[in-house]
Parts: C-alpha cells; structure tokens; sequence
C-alpha cells in the first residue's frame, strides 16, 4: 500500500518534529519557521488557511470547502507516541489528489532519492540511499544538510551547487557527485545529482528539491568502455615496444589501477621469437612500462629483468594463461617464495592484484599486473574481461613492435656491415667522423679513401627510407661509388653515373609485383663526393640533393661551400650535376654532413660553426663536442658527419721532372727514376720493373701525347708512377700478335703494375701505374 504524506508530525508533548512540504505550500510556512513550536499554533495556520479557501476557493473545491484534518497516532521504538497530522481526502480535489499520488510514487517507488530541502539547504523529507548508510528513519535527518547526511567526495562543491540553483533558478541537471558510506568502510559510488527550486504559486523560493540517482554501474561501464577504446587509439601509433607498453599503463593509470606494471619476455625485448608456453621458469621477464599514481611505488623499475618465482600468483598466469585476482594481505603465503616482490607491494600499500598474460597464437609476450590500493573497490568480472580485451589488443600490438624491433635490427647491423670497417685516412688528410645512426636503421654512409696520385676521395650520403631496404640500397651505391671512382672520374661525372645506378635500382624495384612491399618504394639519396689533390691544394666537389658542406680555415674563419648542388639520386629528371673547385690552405678543414645533423635542432649550424672555430684541436674531439653541444634529437635519418684536415704532401715523399718530347725522353726517365728509387732505399726488383713501366709509359707519350711533358714519381702506401702529356687522346691496352713489333707497352705496364689507369686534367691527362712497396 502506498504510503500516505503526513502534513506534520506532533510529538507526545504537542512540539511539530516534522513539517511536510505540503504543509508549506498549504499554510505558507517552512519548516525551519515551524519545527519546534507548539501544535497549537499549527492549528491557528489551519484555521486561517480554511478560512482563505472559503474566501477564494482553489480551483477544482467548493467555495464552502474547508481544511478539516485527520490525526493517527505513529509508535516509535523507544514506546512514545507521536501523532500524524492528514488532510482530510474529502477536502481534497481532484487535481491536488493526483499531485499527491504522484508525489508520493515518487518517493515510494522511484529509483531516485528524493530530498526535499528548506532554502537553507536542511532536510524537510527524503528518501535514503541505503548503501549509503543513511537507512534510518526520516526524522532522524530531518533537520540536517546533505552534506551532513552523505560522506561526499566533494561537500563544499555540491553545496554551491545547491544554492546557485536556489539563487538563480536555473535548474542543475545530472551533476556527478562520488561519495562513500557515512560510517563504514565500503566502496566508492558515484551518483547523479539534479537539483530544481521549489516555488509557491505567487513565485516565493520555497526550498530546493535534489532528485539523487546511483549511476555507480553506469559509469563504471563508461570508464571500462573509455579505457578499452582509448588504449586501443593509442596503441595503434606506435611501433615502438617500450612505447607502447608505456602508453598502456598510461590509459590505465589511475583509471583503472592504482599502479600498473608491463612486463615482456627478455627474448621479445630484444625482438627474438616469444616462447610457447607454458613459460618455463628459466625465462627471465624485463620491465619495459609502469606507473603509479600519486605516492604510490612501483616496486619494479624499468628496464629490471628477473625470473618469475614460482608459486606465485604471477606464475600462474603465465602457465595456464588465465587471469588472476587476489586479495594482497600483509601475509600472503606466496609471498615467501617472492620477497623482493612482496616487501615492493607492503610498501605501496596495493590490497588487490589482477595478473593477466600477454599472449597470442600460444606463444608468452610477458603480463600485465594491476594493483588498487583500497580493498573496497575488489576487480569485478566485467573488470577481468575488459582487461583480457587489452591485453589481447596489447599482445597483438607488441608482437608488431617485436617483428619491426627485429627487422630493424638487421636492418642497422646489415648497415653497420656496410660501412667503412675502420677509419682511414688518405694521404695527406686527416679524418674523423661522427655516426648517429637511427633507430630503425636509415642508409646514411661516409667514406675516406686514397685515390691514385695520393689524392683522396670524402664521401657523405643519405638513402631516403629505413630498414632493410635502405640499407641495402646504400651498400649497393656506395660500392658504384667506389667502382666508379677507380676510373678517376671528376665528381660531376660521378653523381652521374652514381644517378643512372640508382635510377636502374628503382626501375628494378618497380617490376617487383604490387604486393611486395619494394615496389612502392623509391630509391632516392643524397650525397656529397670531393677529392683533395694535395698537389695543387685544391678541393673539387659536387653534391646531390641539399647540401652545404663547411670550410673553417686555420685562422678560425669560416664559410659554407655552395657546389652547386644537383637533385637528389634516382631522379630521372632535373638538372645536370656541377662541380666547384676550391683552394685550400696547410690545415684546413672541410665538413660534411647529412641533412639529419642538420636538422637536429635549430641552433646546429651555429653548433658547428663554433666548434670548428677550434681548429687546433684534434678532429675526433671536434666531433665529439658537436655531439655534447646537440641541444634536440637528430632528425629522421642518420646523423653523421665527416671532417676532414687538409696538409700537404711530404716534400721527401714526391719527385717531379719535366721531360722533352724527343726520343730520349724514355732514357731520361729510367735515369731519373732509377736515382730516385736508389735515394729512397727500394729494393732492386721493385726499381727494375719501375724502370720498365716508366720507360713505356714515357714513351708512350712522346710517340702519341703532345708537349709538355712530366714525370712524376710518389711515395706512400704504393709507389706511383705518373706521366702527364698535353693530349686528350686515352691510351688502349692492346693484345699484340706474335709477329707485331710493337703494341705492347701498356700490357707490360698491366703485368708489372698492381693497378694503372688514366685520369683527364684540364691542360691534358694523366697516365698512371702503382706498384706494391714491400715493408721494410
């Protein structure tokens, strides 16, 4: 049966304890004006509200109708009778009748708590939430603040809230409040608060009503649907292992978990295949993400790697694959066989545990430990399924990270195999260089190597891309560029030619099939290729792709180099490649550089500027000061770059004579170069066969070649010989017959020599042949 309203009730000695709402729209007065006063002056209200209803009747009564009243007694606990105080139903109309009917199903049978408060925010009457250990009697609250009644997480806030709505009029709609039990320990509920102002119908503030709806399942819902869907979005942008594991914890903390702990086998880490499981305890687990929420301790820092102790709740997840939620007391029995574990979870204080595996296709990534420090909020069900859901998503996103972890890898130690083994300097220069390689592996290389006539050949270039296949493609160009210059090409020429390889390679890797992953890939790089002639101190280079090598001279000054630059490798169009040539001085220092070092921070120019303002000193403590000094991570791509001190050739080490063209030209030479050899202590073996390639390589000249001519004998990690003649014409090695008097020259210079070859310069060209010195 339907409880029915009391207008007011009067204790055993005539006081009003309980004053209704309905009793203030019916006889004008609130609760705070009538709780306490004597039952007599109540009566007074009555006679004169009757009275005004006779004199201008409510719509719906007769103008003769009265407030006649209905008393019945209400025993309470302790043995005392108070007395309720009805309306008459007789004097009711219709409409009124409705109005209670709906009231009181509303505060009888709603979902929602009802309190209805005077204007200073005090209980007239209420429904209680009994969760909320506000289940005693009505009259125990009447009289008191909301906030006196509920242990809010926020007291002062709904206040505020409750007056600006009793100010303004403005009704306040579905505010989440939180709140725990009043007197016990229990856990944490969430409700919905809306708030309206009660107004009499002249439009006078009566008090507020607060209708208080538990959405504590509903929101946990939400937050489980908001972590699921927000893990799974930020999971997703990421190949990187350790940052995605981080991401992780980072949608759970402090969501979800109080703390959150990833861990993954020590093989994955590394990009290995993951073990089957079930995981053998031989296999060590390294922490790759956690994170707590406010003081609460980790226990396990990253980067920690360590067995799991068996029989614990974490071994167990890891060997029949199932989650596990345990209630952490201070004395778990599993806590001995983890110590180290255990004194980290006394510490922060954790009272629940959910341990769930990373697995997929049967194989153990690692597992995902929760902790909340409040045993009152226990992981439900619905919990342990929304974490089964991550840690399927989290399992499938880390084994990507593996794979490209793994193939990255590679990738750099193919990169690594690729490079210069060792660092070398030509003759005459001085080099040192700085290699930032990036993660994932890129197709930056550097080269410094002797070229014939003790010139030396500085190389920097970038293939565009990472992994395997920039890897790949920077070993195969840089091994054109170096078979390339071996033919003594100028530097424009070489890019050229060094152009149509790369263009060949991305032709070849266009004609793979649409599904393979090469054939979307271009094959484009940037490089830089100059050769110092320590004759002449001059520098000639020419550049593909954006560049801007740097010169610093002895004296501190120092500038960019503009050579010209062409496009990039692999372009079937654009325009042709220049070379720039430069004098330099005993001791200056040319850096070159790729556009990741570049673009490593905006003050990296000015880096190296600074730095090779310190010429004095030695190149690789240059190098390594441009490293301290980088203020921002390198760019996409390899960082490096290569310095190079340029010096003179040792006066002792070189002879040089300028011969006529006249058939005693060759006598002449063998004459010169047998003193030469002599002064320099060679062997006899090695001056008899100079004596040969010298003779027919003068010649040679004198026959074909046109005036001046020179020869030029150099000492270094090989003996050279040189003769220079005015004509462009190239010498051709020929196979002469048996019965031909002559044609054999150059195939005697090929069988002596350990290498010849032919180079043009600007007033003619240069025919040469290197011997191998012995050691002494």
């Amino acid at each position: 049966m339907t409880h029915e309203i009391p207008l007011m009730v009067v204790d055993g000695a005539g006081t009003v304890v309980q004053w209704s709402c309905e009793a203030e729209q019916l006889l004008g007065r609130t609760a705070a004006e009538m709780l306490g006063q004597p039952a007599a002056h109540a009566a007074d209200l009555v006679g004169t509200a009757s009275a005004r209803h006779a004199d201008t009747p409510i719509p719906g009564t007769s103008p003769t109708s009265r407030t006649d009243l209905r008393v019945r007694p209400l025993l309470r606990a302790d043995g005392s009778v108070d007395w309720e105080v009805f309306q008459d139903p007789a004097n009711v109309s219709q409409s009124s009748a409705v109005e209670k009917a709906v009231l009181g199903a509303l505060y009888n049978d709603s979902p929602m708590s009802l309190h209805c408060l005077d204007q200073d925010l005090r209980i007239i009457r209420a429904t209680f939430m009994a969760q909320m250990g506000a289940g005693g009697s009505a009259e125990q609250f009447t009289g008191r603040r909301l906030t006196e009644v509920y242990n809010l997480s926020d007291p002062a806030g709904t206040e505020s809230m409750l007056r600006t709505v009793l100010k303004n009029g403005t009704p306040a709609r579905e505010r989440l409040v939180r709140a725990r039990p009043k007197d016990a320990p229990g856990p944490e509920y969430v409700f919905s608060v809306s708030a309206f102002r009660l107004e009499d119908p002249e439009g006078h503030t009566l008090g507020a009503l607060a209708a208080v709806l538990d959405v504590t399942n509903r929101e946990k819902e939400r937050l489980r649907v908001q972590v699921l869907r927000t893990a799974r979005d930020r999971l997703s942008h990421s190949l990187d292992m350790v940052t995605s594991c981080q991401d992780l914890v980072d949608c759970l903390v402090p969501q979800f978990a109080d703390v959150a702990v990833v861990e993954v086998a020590d093989c994955v880490a590394r990009g290995e295949e993951p073990p089957v499981s079930p995981l053998g305890r031989e296999v060590p687990l390294r922490c790759v993400a956690a994170r707590a929420s406010g003081t609460a301790d980790v226990g396990l820092p990253v980067g920690d790697v360590r067995s799991v102790s068996y029989p614990t709740p974490y071994a167990q997840a890891l060997t029949d694959l199932q989650p596990r939620v345990v209630s952490l007391s201070t004395d778990a029995p599993w806590f001995a066989a983890d110590p180290a574990r255990a004194q980290a979870i006394r510490a922060s204080g954790a009272r629940m545990l959910l341990a769930a595996p990373l697995t997929l296709r049967g194989t153990v990534l690692g597992l995902l430990s929760l902790y909340r420090m409040d045993e009152t909020d226990p992981y439900t069900e619905d919990d342990v399924q929304l974490t089964l859901a991550l840690t399927a998503h989290a399992a499938l996103t880390i084994d990507v990270a593996r794979r490209y972890a793994r193939e990255h890898t590679i990738a750099r130690t193919l990169q690594r195999h690729l490079l210069p083994p060792r660092s070398t300097s030509p003759a005459a220069v001085e080099t040192a260089h700085l290699l930032i390689l990036s993660e994932h592996g890129g197709g930056g290389w550097y080269d410094a190597f002797a070229l014939p006539g003790a010139r030396a050949g500085l190389v920097v270039g970038d293939v565009t891309g990472q992994g395997i296949h920039a890897a790949t493609a920077m070993g195969q160009l840089r091994v054109v560029l170096h078979s390339l210059a071996a033919l003594d090409l100028e530097p424009d020429e070489l890019l050229a030619r060094l152009n149509d390889a790369a263009v060949f390679l991305a032709r070849e890797r266009a004609a793979h099939p649409t599904s393979d992953p090469r054939h979307r890939e271009q094959v484009t790089a940037n490089c830089t290729y100059a050769i110092y002639d320590p004759f002449t101190h001059t520098c000639t280079l020419a550049s593909a792709g954006p560049s801007a090598p740097l010169i610093t001279h002895v004296d501190g000054a120092s500038e960019e180099l503009d050579p010209g630059s062409g496009p990039a490798l692999g372009n079937t169009e654009g325009p042709l490649f220049a070379a720039t040539t430069v004098t330099l001085s005993e001791g200056d220092i040319l850096a070159f550089r790729t556009a990741a070092l570049a673009s490593a921070s905006a003050d990296t120019p000015d880096i190296v500027h600074q730095v090779l303002h310190s010429s004095g000193l030695p190149l690789q403590e240059l190098c390594d000061e441009v490293l301290y000094r980088l203020k921002g991570s390198p760019g996409p791509g390899d960082a490096i770059l290569l310095l190079a001190r340029v010096h003179a050739f040792p006066a002792g080490q070189v002879a040089t004579w300028s011969l006529n063209q006249a058939p005693t030209a060759a006598a002449s030479a063998r004459t010169h170069a047998r003193a030469q050899l002599a002064d320099w202590g060679v062997d006899e073996e090695t001056s008899y066969a100079t004596e040969l390639i010298v003779s027919e390589l003068v010649t040679n000249s004198v026959r074909y070649g046109r005036a001046p001519l020179r020869l030029r004998l150099i000492r270094h990690r090989a003996l050279t010989c040189e003769v220079h003649d005015a004509s462009p014409v190239a010498p051709r090695l020929r196979h002469a017959r048996t019965v031909d008097e002559g044609g054999r020259g150059l195939f005697i210079v090929a069988q002596l020599a350990q290498n010849w070859g032919m180079r043009y310069t600007p007033d003619g060209k240069t025919v040469w042949a290197e011997q191998h010195l012995p050691r002494p």
